[in-house]
């Protein structure tokens, strides 16, 4: 959800775009995305959104996207010393946990890009760290007998 609407976001920004306290830019910005209601919620639930321009929006998304990674990051660390014994499902938990810090580390990156008015860099920052928990994803995929295994851990430690 929130790289669509980065990506929205991204491709719209310019710095003149004021909401004058409403939030009819938020919903117009989340009507645009696939996870209206997500995207919303989550626009929402910073005190900046309803005078943001389109600038301030996507870094509210990027922030949002970066705590999100950080904390997913965080959470597989701490499950690689304590879940399982094995061996190949320890690496690829400590593969995910790698791919969600790279993921928060290109979002850091995009919040620099902003600053800076890169906005080319800050859209390829935010393009790199959703395709991240795909590779996640994969590194799951490569081991079948893993995947029954990987929903029974998800959905105990998830």
């Amino acid at each position: 959800m929130g790289f669509s609407l980065l990506f929205f976001l991204l491709i719209s920004l310019r710095p003149t775009v004021s909401v004058d306290g409403n939030l009819d830019l938020i919903q117009k910005t989340c009507k645009s995305t696939k996870y209206y209601e997500l995207c919303l919620s989550s626009l929402k639930s910073d005190s900046t959104s309803p005078k943001a321009d389109t600038k301030d929006l996507a870094r509210v998304m990027i922030r949002i996207g970066k705590d999100n990674a950080t904390a997913t990051n965080s959470y597989l660390s701490s499950q690689m010393l304590s879940t399982t014994n094995n061996t190949l499902m320890k690496k690829i938990i400590k593969e995910c946990a790698d791919k969600y810090a790279s993921a928060s580390e290109a979002l850091y990156n995009a919040v620099q890009d902003l600053g800076a008015e890169l906005y080319d860099y800050a859209y390829m920052h935010v393009m790199a760290a959703a395709d991240y928990p795909n590779s996640c994803h994969n590194a799951f995929k490569r081991y079948p007998g893993l995947i029954c295994n990987k929903r029974r851990w998800l959905e105990a430690n998830l």
